[in-house]
């Protein structure tokens, strides 16, 4: 009996290139389905980039959220989305007053944010060897503890006991740990003063400082090396010296500290 004799099948130039075409467009649509999805759910959009080997394409998907918080426009629209970020008559914890606060709490309040912003800080202090992240509490804990989780060490913070900034609850520093302090806002740089000053009594060494927003425009020196996601320049007044007082409005406290 004779063998029928198969046909092989070979791709000339133009053939390749139609299935390569093919593929990009599929890629394309799975990709944009994708973003959709991440947008609806409140995410940052993932940026895709496509390159040619060997006469095959490949994909790349690069998550763009960390790159994204490290702009301050971005990071900005997430505050004004969440609320966050109020205009009013406020009591700063520095005892100052401001007609702006920025409530990194109703961020915060979103693991998604949260985790974003803890790796951008991570991503300022890349380049240094940290054994561990500290924090003022309150409102530096969370801060802390995705910065530390994007580092892969661990978090603690410091709470004030008779009006002195201390570790309790059984945190410790070995004698030379390297530490990085963090908080959400800072204005006068006072709370991470602190932390930096029980961090070193403790036997640490402070080897930078960072925080999600910075509203003294870069102005605050508090020693060491020091990174903040937002940077801003807004006015705070001394209470005698406040334009909303003089008008009559009553300053509110939206911080965590209320002594």
């Amino acid at each position: 009996m004779r063998k029928r004799k198969r046909k092989r099948l070979t791709l000339d130039e133009n053939n390749s290139s139609k299935i390569i075409q093919l593929q990009r467009n599929l890629v394309l649509l799975l990709f944009n389905h994708h973003q959709e999805c991440l947008l609806s759910r409140g995410r940052a959009s993932i940026i895709g980039s496509f390159r040619m080997r060997n006469e095959t394409t490949a994909i790349d998907f690069i998550d763009s959220r960390e790159r994204e918080m490290t702009d301050t426009e971005y990071l900005l629209s997430i505050f004004q989305q969440t609320g966050a970020l109020l205009e009013g008559h406020f009591q700063l914890t520095s005892g100052l007053h401001s007609a702006r606060y920025l409530q990194c709490a109703l961020v915060l309040q979103y693991p998604d944010h949260a985790e974003s912003i803890g790796r951008a800080l991570a991503s300022r202090f890349s380049d240094e060897r940290i054994d561990s992240v500290v924090a003022p509490a309150i409102g530096g804990i969370i801060v802390a503890h995705e910065t530390a989780r994007a580092l892969g060490v661990r978090a603690i913070f410091t709470e004030r006991e008779t009006g002195v900034m201390t570790l309790r609850r059984g945190f410790r520093i070995e004698p030379g740990e390297k530490i990085v302090v963090v908080e959400d806002v800072v204005t006068t740089g006072g709370s991470t003063r602190e932390t930096i000053e029980a961090v070193t009594r403790a036997g640490g060494v402070c080897i930078g400082a960072g925080s999600v927003v910075d509203r003294s425009g870069g102005g605050v020196d508090v020693g060491v090396r020091r990174e903040a996601l937002i940077t801003l320049d807004v006015p705070a007044f001394d209470p005698s010296e406040c334009p909303m007082c003089k008008q009559g409005t009553a300053a509110v406290k939206p911080g965590s500290r209320k002594q």
